[in-house]
């Protein structure tokens, strides 16, 4: 599996941006997407995931300012932050869990998209 993400930038504090990852290869197996994100000197930490069955997961400091979604396709995973705030500034990756009976996981990931949010 493969993983383009874009639609990172530079924002002002209160503003949005809207984040694309898309997946190509052997999607057929993907189970879970999602988003995670590091900030400079911290570790990687979990934004927001999806499962084939729609099924949402967000960071509890997130607080209703993102949302996570994927196309009919589920070939291309989106994240809507609004809101935004200076804290939210990092390298953010895109992710995929392929799944194939009866427990062969493996993690895929994306190279990330800078997100800058100015004071």
């Amino acid at each position: 599996v493969q993983l383009q993400a874009s639609g990172g930038g530079l924002v002002q504090a209160g503003g949005f941006l809207r984040l694309s990852c898309t997946a190509s290869g052997s999607i057929s197996n993907i189970w879970r997407m999602g988003w995670s994100r590091q900030a400079p000197g911290k570790q990687r930490e979990l934004v927001a995931t999806i499962t084939t069955g729609n099924d949402t997961n967000y960071a509890d400091y997130l607080k209703g300012r993102f949302t996570i979604s994927r196309d009919n396709a589920k070939t291309t995973l989106y994240l809507q932050m609004n809101s935004l705030k200076p804290e939210d500034t990092g390298v953010y990756y895109c992710n995929a869990v392929s799944f194939r009976p009866p427990a062969d996981f493996v993690n895929f990931w994306g190279q990330g998209t800078q997100v800058t949010v100015s004071s």
